[in-house]
């Protein structure tokens, strides 16, 4: 079991920035994968950013890419996803989510096993 807690949102103007972590505790080590998702009030949850905890490799949406950025501290066993340049449209929801290790870059939120409980980012005009 991992447990997954999101920090880090709020209320930002447009054009500011945030950054939401992720603390991950429980049965964590190296053979998990992360992605960042959101949800909108009566839209989908939709994929934002990829990392794989070993070897760090990332990958993002194109509706993010150049303007969010995920990393990871090991050593804290936190993952953050930097969100610039923000726009009234990226308001919603934001969870942290982890699947054990696969070979391929999973997008699909059914395919991750545990979730954190969300956050709120809301972007004013």
């Amino acid at each position: 079991q991992v447990q997954l807690v999101e920090s880090g949102g709020g209320l930002v103007q447009a054009g500011g920035s945030l950054r939401l972590s992720c603390a991950a505790s429980g049965r964590t080590d190296s053979s998990y994968d992360m992605g960042w998702f959101r949800q909108a009030p009566g839209k989908e949850r939709e994929f934002l950013a990829f990392i794989r905890w070993r070897g760090g490799i990332t990958y993002y949406a194109d509706i993010v890419k150049g303007r969010f950025t995920i990393s990871r501290d090991a050593a804290k066993n936190t993952v953050y996803l930097q969100m610039n340049s923000l726009k009234p449209e990226d308001t919603a929801v934001y969870y942290c989510a982890a699947r054990p290790f696969s070979t391929v870059i999973v997008t699909t939120a059914t395919r991750y096993d545990y979730w954190g409980q969300g956050t709120q980012v809301t972007v004013s005009s």
